[in-house]
């Protein structure tokens, strides 16, 4: 048994699934249906939708994530093996479970007198940014903290004698050097909350022009028998996502280089 021809062919057997996946799409590609699904209001809409609410949940994911990954990397306390545990819980709770769990918290007395006199998330735009901030939080808090945990302690420790608080360390030695971590971590949590679709269909519902999400709209229109349309939309997720993470692995790469 040669190890190296195993192996080789294993990784190219994942690459013939996924990638014999997306080639089946062309199928059901027809140029005309596309042109017209790609430009009527509705996908437009579904499009800007998607890629402003994905972007305002990762940028509050990584404003959260980034002083609670740096705390997991450098400090011990009380819980932490706790906290670094339920950074997993996204993983192993499926989206729409964890929809259903946000849902369930706004029908409880908390979570009614929130709706009531704070903000209202079910069934509207805010609805779908906490569905996918919720999703996507681990995921980021798990990537900055590697991120952190390759810049090494000894800096900071000689910018500390040398008369710097901690947080002038950590913005001037720490933050500038894990930064191209920082991006992927944000561009991989943008790429995850752009293709999230249980938890929001959970919270935000799925009304047309309002709440539709890209996933949503495919979900829509699979519903609706509209194979053609179906695989426009699918195509735009898809093409998107990869390019997201094409950017990612590019940054990640000059880390490792560096």
């Amino acid at each position: 048994m040669n190890l190296r021809r195993t192996t080789i062919a294993a990784a190219l057997a994942v690459l013939g699934l996924y990638g014999g996946l997306i080639l089946s799409l062309a199928w059901f590609l027809d140029p005309s249906t596309l042109r017209e699904t790609l430009g009527s209001a509705r996908t437009l809409f579904s499009i800007r939708l998607s890629l402003v609410a994905a972007s305002l949940a990762a940028l509050l994911a990584i404003l959260l994530a980034v002083p609670a990954a740096y705390g997991l990397s450098r400090y011990r306390f009380r819980f932490r093996e706790l906290v670094d545990t339920v950074l997993e819980f996204p993983i192993i709770v499926s989206p729409a479970a964890l929809g259903a769990i946000l849902l369930i918290f706004f029908n409880n007395p908390v979570g009614e007198w929130v709706q009531a006199y704070g903000v209202r998330f079910v069934f509207t735009f805010l609805g779908i940014i906490l569905a996918q901030f919720v999703t996507i939080l681990g995921v980021a808090v798990r990537l900055l903290k590697t991120s952190f945990d390759e810049v090494p302690v000894e800096l900071e420790t000689v910018a500390r004698s040398l008369g710097a608080t901690p947080c002038h360390a950590f913005f001037t030695i720490t933050l500038p050097l894990a930064r191209r971590g920082l991006l992927a971590a944000f561009i991989l949590s943008w790429a995850k909350a752009l293709g999230e679709f249980g938890a929001t269909i959970m919270v935000a519902g799925t009304m047309a022009m309002r709440a539709e999400t890209l996933p949503i709209a495919i979900f829509m229109r699979l519903a609706g028998a509209d194979i053609e349309g179906t695989v426009a939309l699918i195509l735009v997720l898809v093409l998107t996502g990869l390019a997201a993470l094409s950017l990612s692995r590019w940054l990640l790469g000059k880390v490792a280089h560096a």
